[in-house]
Order: C-alpha cells, then structure tokens, then sequence
C-alpha cells in the first residue's frame, strides 16, 4: 500500500531526527550549549504547541517504528 509505505519512511526519518536532536542537545549540555535541532529549527516557535506537535510526532513515528520491528 503506498500510503502506508509512505508513511513509514516518513517515521523511519523521524526517529532519525529525534534520535539525532536527542544526542545533539545531550552533547550540548555537557559543552555549554543550545544544540537542540529542533528548537533552533523552529525558533522563536520552539517554547509553544508548534514544538509540541513535532515531539509528540517524533514519539508517535517511534512507537510506529518499534511497533513494526517488533511484529516481524
């Protein structure tokens, strides 16, 4: 099913993402520094709902992610 198989690749990415802004921000912190990919991205929209909705999607697209490793 397209649809579905689209919407996997845009969770696999994602996860890639979060993953990656999760290890940036923890590196951030032990050098001093703001490195979260996510609140550079958006900004002066980063303390609001906008932000919220892109964390919330990250979680969701991993439990989808770990959802279909788990069920193969």
């Amino acid at each position: 099913m397209p649809g579905v198989e689209q919407a996997e690749k845009v969770a696999d990415w994602l996860v890639i993402v979060g993953a990656l802004n999760a290890g940036l921000a923890g590196v951030g912190s032990f050098i001093g520094t703001d490195l979260n990919v996510i609140n550079i991205a958006l900004g002066s929209i980063s303390d609001g709902l906008v932000a919220n909705v892109v964390y919330v999607l990250i979680g969701a697209s991993a439990l989808w992610v770990l959802k279909g490793k788990l069920g193969k």
